[in-house]
């Protein structure tokens, strides 16, 4: 069982939002997943976030053998530098 972090999407038309899962490599983009790891939103308004993960599960994940996008691995570094 491959497993992969990867984006998933959410929102609407013209207004993304992305959960960090942890699925498996071949599970569809947005159908079954282990984890919920986080939230990426792209088009933050106000003061909100635009990236939370949860380094602790992050890294348990990573050391299990899970293999992030690019994407991911971008927002990981942003979210958990020490990561």
């Amino acid at each position: 069982m491959a497993l992969k972090i990867r984006l998933q999407r959410y929102g609407s038309k013209g207004n993304p939002f992305y959960r960090v899962v942890v699925a498996e490599a071949s599970a569809k983009r947005d159908g079954r997943f282990v984890e919920i790891l986080g939230f990426y939103n792209p088009i933050v308004k106000g003061n909100a976030e635009k990236v939370r993960i949860n380094a602790e599960r992050a890294d348990y994940w990573l050391s299990k053998g899970a293999q992030p996008t690019d994407t991911t691995r971008y927002l990981l570094k942003l979210a958990c530098p020490k990561a």
